[in-house]
């Protein structure tokens, strides 16, 4: 009795060995994006009286660390706010210390992290693909338009309300000038080989 389970347990185990390397070569692996060669834009734009008088702004926001899953359908990125910087040149050192120390209070929030909660592919053209976004110590659900350019590279876009995370919009002579509370962000993602 004792030399039959014997038996069996090895034949199981043989049986396991065999077919897992199968198994495992045939789901895909989870694929780091790659930071070098993605890109993430936001674009901040005015209002206001005297807005004619103030600038938009473009703002870089390299992601620091990201990954996709495709088995799990889920993707998550880190971004470091103390490395988000303006790209314009008009006023860009008042206005990078006016946004790292009073609109993302880099100091207080080091971090902005984005982890999906969905992915729905059932448009191969147009994915949508739900998350929680936290920005400024605050955790929200947003919704991004995601193209899939092939299997290693994606774009799109989504925007994010300031107020929403706790952020109180930059205003100027006493408010003909501020900064209007919705940005858009565009994003250009690319997976590591």
């Amino acid at each position: 009795m004792k030399t039959a389970l014997r038996r069996s347990a090895l034949t199981l185990a043989l049986l396991a060995a065999a077919t897992l390397p199968t198994i495992a070569a045939q789901r895909p692996s989870v694929r780091a994006i790659d930071a070098q060669h993605s890109k993430m834009t936001i674009y901040v734009d005015k209002q206001g009286l005297f807005s004619a008088l103030a600038d938009n702004h473009v703002i870089d926001a390299p992601i620091t660390v990201g990954r996709y899953d495709p088995v799990s359908k889920s993707v998550e990125l880190t971004i470091e706010s103390a490395r988000i910087q303006v790209l314009d040149q008009h006023y860009r050192d008042n206005v990078q210390k006016t946004m790292d120390a009073q609109v993302l209070e880099v100091s207080k929030y080091p971090t902005i992290t984005f982890r999906s909660t969905s992915i729905d592919e059932r448009d191969p053209k147009r994915w949508i693909v739900n998350g929680n976004l936290t920005l400024h110590g605050t955790t929200r659900a947003i919704t991004l338009q995601v193209v899939p350019a092939d299997a290693s590279h994606f774009n799109g876009s989504t925007t994010i309300r300031q107020t929403e995370f706790g952020i109180t919009p930059i205003k100027v002579m006493g408010g003909a000038v501020s900064v209007k509370d919705d940005v858009k962000v565009d994003f250009d993602i690319v997976l590591s080989p």
